[in-house]
């Protein structure tokens, strides 16, 4: 398989995680009415896909490295699918809870064992460009979950969403079943889990990668989580808020294209780094500024460039040095970045502030970026 085909299809398998978060977004409102629970139990849905997906990445990543990368994927996005099937049917909150979680379990093959794959292809500067470029394809994701999630609503409810998921899901798992190679190298040595990991509860620089990611997946996310509530206090329809969604593609895709032009002029990835968490600290003062209005929709757009132009440059950098265990030391960041994303999602959904949780993020990235710079 040449580069070029296969990064289409690592394309679509990152976008899958995301589509699957944003689409399900607009369902929070439907899914309160639908269950009868209050808009702080509706968000924590999210949250509870964060945590197990924080699971999944350490379960996937890890056999990644054992059975290798292809297995190991279609075996993920196959759980996915049968949880998905089961969700139509299910009748309580609870029941519905439970099968997002190992819907998030499976879904996590797409984030863990694509980034492995991506990284025994490419190394260096020429891995940053590839990320950059999934930026760019992935800044589409929000625009295509909330858009087409608000539309499946309106016509279905929130089953409209599951079962778009489950058609993707399988669309996904046949192009794998008969385009996805196998990329493990061949002589990948025998490595521990248990050393890998308090090496990496070690490393100071894992950490602050962690962080930096969890602090910009939560300011992104915090908006598909918090902002449909938003949106009805202000008397704002589902549908609008799903073309919210169009608008911040913009942005990010803006951000991961400003970001890949940065790089090739030499700008260093810690530059960019500090100056996405600038921009996403003016945008969450300018969110709580505007939260009584429906322009608050416009600052997050510096929330979204933010987060375009951070992930590519955290990602290529923060594991460099794991070069012999990619698949397990992939899993293990997942697994720092994903717990800190779920619980960070968690406790935005119990505060009902966006505003006040994109300026702590924000203000926690910028933070890290000192830091660093003193070291």
């Amino acid at each position: 398989m040449n580069n070029r085909n296969l990064l289409l299809l690592a394309i679509a398998l990152l976008m899958f995680p995301q589509i699957a978060q944003t689409l399900y977004s607009p369902a929070l409102g439907d899914i309160g009415r639908v269950f009868d629970v209050g808009p702080e139990a509706a968000a924590q849905t999210l949250s509870v896909y964060f945590l197990a997906f924080a699971v999944g990445v350490v379960v996937w990543g890890r056999l990644c490295d054992r059975i290798g990368r292809r297995p190991t994927m279609l075996a993920g996005l196959a759980i996915y699918a049968s949880a998905t099937v089961i969700g139509l049917r299910v009748g309580s909150f609870t029941g519905l809870l439970a099968v997002q979680a190992v819907a998030a379990f499976g879904a996590a093959v797409g984030s863990v064992v694509t980034q492995t794959v991506l990284r025994d292809r490419f190394k260096g500067a020429e891995l940053a460009q590839v990320f950059s470029i999934m930026g760019i394809a992935l800044a589409a994701s929000p625009a295509i979950g909330l858009f087409s999630g608000a539309s499946l609503v309106q016509a279905f409810g929130y089953r409209g969403v599951l079962g778009a998921l489950l058609v993707l899901a399988v669309l996904l798992l046949l192009w794998s079943m008969y385009t996805l190679p196998e990329t493990r190298p061949e002589q990948l040595p025998p490595v521990s889990l248990i050393e890998t990991l308090g090496r990496m509860l070690r490393d100071l620089g894992i950490w602050r990668s962690a962080l930096w990611i969890a602090s910009f997946n939560v300011a992104l996310f915090s908006y598909y989580s918090l902002a449909p509530f938003q949106f009805q206090r202000l008397g704002l329809s589902d549908t609008l808020f799903g073309y919210s969604g169009v608008i911040l593609a913009l942005g990010s895709g803006f951000g991961a294209w400003f970001n890949k032009r940065l790089l090739k002029a030499g700008v260093a990835a810690m530059q960019l780094i500090r100056l996405a968490a600038v921009s996403g600290l003016l945008g969450g003062l300018g969110v709580w500024w505007l939260q009584d209005s429906a322009a608050f929709v416009l600052p997050m757009l510096l929330i979204v460039l933010a987060f375009g132009m951070a992930i590519p440059n955290i990602l290529g950098m923060a594991l460099v040095d794991y070069s012999d265990r990619l698949g397990t030391a992939g899993a293990l960041l997942g697994l720092f970045y994903y717990l800190l994303i779920g619980a960070g999602l968690m406790l935005a959904g119990w505060s009902q502030a966006l505003g006040e949780t994109l300026i702590a993020c924000s203000g926690l990235a910028l933070l890290l970026t000192i830091k660093s710079a003193a070291k």
